[in-house]
């Protein structure tokens, strides 16, 4: 017996997540209900060749958050290719691999407006538009005129696919959590609870 395979359309969310936050978790979302997505894979970096020389949480504990903060949506799974790579993990490789393994599906990268400001710098920014469908977040009360028009650009130079997704407005970083657990403030409500107790359990960022 055969059966028809059906394109999925799959959201990308790459990050250091160090550690990962409600606000990833809200842009996956956001994107899943606005590009009707049928899933969102987290990808945590390896080796990033954007966090030189800066001291990240060992991948075990980044890993570890990931399926504790999406264990309970149905649609959201971690994924981790990049972890396992001795390289330097750039995007379009990563993209290069998944549509390789998954030929019949279609993949949306998703990004934040500040990323958006250097993209063009990326390691070949042409070959992740080839590959993807680039959707960038941004909170809903700021001026978006300014990130319209950097996704012109992008569908001007590079032909891409892009477009906008406006966030509920949420103020959050890794950075500042990390800084919070250090100086012994709360991060409730900033992360899921399980990551919240985690990071309390493992002694992480004191």
């Amino acid at each position: 017996m055969s059966f028809l395979s059906r394109m999925r359309k799959i959201g990308i969310l790459g990050g250091t997540f160090d550690p990962v936050h409600n606000g990833h978790l809200l842009i996956a979302d956001n994107a899943m209900d606005e590009f009707q997505l049928d899933e969102v894979w987290f990808i945590p970096n390896g080796n990033s060749p954007h966090k030189n020389n800066i001291e990240i949480t060992d991948q075990v504990h980044r890993y570890q958050m990931l399926q504790l903060a999406t264990c309970n949506h149905n649609d959201f799974y971690v994924n981790d290719y990049e972890l396992h790579q001795n390289e330097i993990c750039y995007t379009y490789k990563t993209l290069e691999y998944l549509v390789k393994e998954y030929p019949d599906d279609k993949f949306y990268f998703l990004m934040g407006a500040d990323s958006l400001d250097y993209f063009m710098e990326w390691k070949k920014p042409e070959r992740i538009c080839e590959l993807s469908h680039i959707l960038v977040t941004v909170r809903d009360d700021l001026d978006d005129r300014e990130v319209l028009e950097k996704i012109k650009q992008l569908k001007t130079i590079y032909q891409a696919n892009a477009d906008l997704i406006k966030m509920t407005a949420f103020s959050v970083s890794s950075s500042d959590i990390r800084r919070r657990v250090k100086n012994k403030r709360s991060i409730r409500y900033l992360v899921p609870e399980s990551v919240r107790n985690y990071i309390e359990k493992e002694k992480l960022y004191l």
